[in-house]
């Protein structure tokens, strides 16, 4: 039985720490990039290019942020389990489309408001962010959500206040 407190941490920390070698070992390849300037990268949503000359503060600020960022997924994931049985039954599925869901409003509606330096959208960036997003952030995020969201269907149904007055 895991706890809801045990899933949130156990899906931010492997959703977080998967996208981030997913992103370290791409921009390794893609654009030379070493994994502090990873890092740097996601600190210049708040600091711009200058994140780049920021050292290991900016490194640490963008992996802060990054951990934050997959606990809010994290979040939003678990609370929408507790509206929709679809996304309990087939975590797998959902998980990946919420995962490519993501990528695709990060790059193209959230992070386009912010300070980030702008990266060229290539077919391989494209690729590489939605099977990464839908493998390893979307897919564990959805699985850590539904054993929760599964295992509370075991647990005896509370009446609320409301329920037990119409009841009378």
């Amino acid at each position: 039985m895991m706890t809801t407190s045990k899933a949130i941490a156990y899906g931010t920390l492997v959703a977080g720490t998967l996208d981030a070698i997913n992103g370290v070992v791409f921009n390794y390849f893609a654009h030379n990039m070493n994994p502090v300037q990873v890092l740097q990268y996601i600190a210049s949503g708040f600091y711009g290019a200058e994140a780049f000359n920021m050292g290991l503060f900016a490194a640490a600020v963008g992996a802060v942020s990054h951990y934050f960022i997959a606990l809010v997924l994290m979040l939003i994931y678990l609370a929408a389990t507790r509206v929709s049985a679809r996304l309990k039954a087939v975590p797998q599925l959902f998980g990946s489309l919420y995962g490519a869901a993501v990528f695709l409003t990060m790059n193209f509606v959230v992070l386009p408001l912010t300070n980030v330096v702008e990266v060229p959208v290539t077919q391989a960036f494209l690729i590489n962010g939605l099977i990464g997003h839908a493998l390893f952030v979307g897919l564990p995020i959805a699985i850590y959500a539904s054993r929760v969201a599964n295992t509370a269907k075991a647990r005896p149904h509370v009446a609320t206040l409301e329920q037990l007055l119409v009841l009378k």
